[in-house]
C-alpha cells in the first residue's frame, strides 16, 4: 500500500505544480512525523498532507486525516519554519486524492486544519 501513497504523492506534486506552487521539500521528518509536501505560492508556505484512496466507500480521503496526526505535522510545521528562518504566513492544505481503474480525481482543499 505504500507504492500506491507514494503515487498519489507524486500525483498531488504535479497537480500543484501545475497550479503555480514550487516544492521546497517532500517527505520532510521531523521526529515521528512526516509532511508529504512543504510548498510555496499565493506568497505562502503551505504544508499539504496527501491522502490517496481507491474509493470513497469508507468516507472521502481528507477524513482520514485525525486530529493526532495534524497535530503531529502542525508540530514538525512549526520546526520546518524555525530551521528555514521563515516569517510570513502558513498554511496546512489537504490534497484528496481517489483513484479508480481509469479515472483519477484530485480535490486540493486549502486551509484544510490549523
Amino acid at each position: 500500500m505504500q507504492t500506491f501513497g507514494k503515487r498519489g504523492e507524486a500525483m498531488a506534486e504535479i497537480e500543484m505544480r501545475q497550479r503555480g506552487y514550487k516544492i521546497l521539500a517532500r517527505n520532510y521528518r521531523h521526529g515521528k512525523s512526516e509532511i508529504d509536501l512543504i510548498m510555496q505560492g499565493e506568497g505562502l508556505m503551505i504544508f499539504v498532507e496527501v491522502k490517496t484512496r481507491s474509493s470513497n466507500s469508507f468516507g472521502f480521503p481528507e477524513d482520514f486525516v485525525s486530529k493526532n496526526q495534524q497535530e503531529a505535522i502542525i508540530r514538525a510545521a512549526n520546526y520546518y519554519v524555525e530551521e528555514q528562518g521563515w516569517k510570513g504566513d502558513i498554511r496546512f492544505d489537504i490534497v484528496a486524492i481517489i483513484v479508480k481503474q481509469t479515472t483519477m480525481q484530485i480535490e486540493h482543499l486549502k486551509d484544510a486544519f490549523y
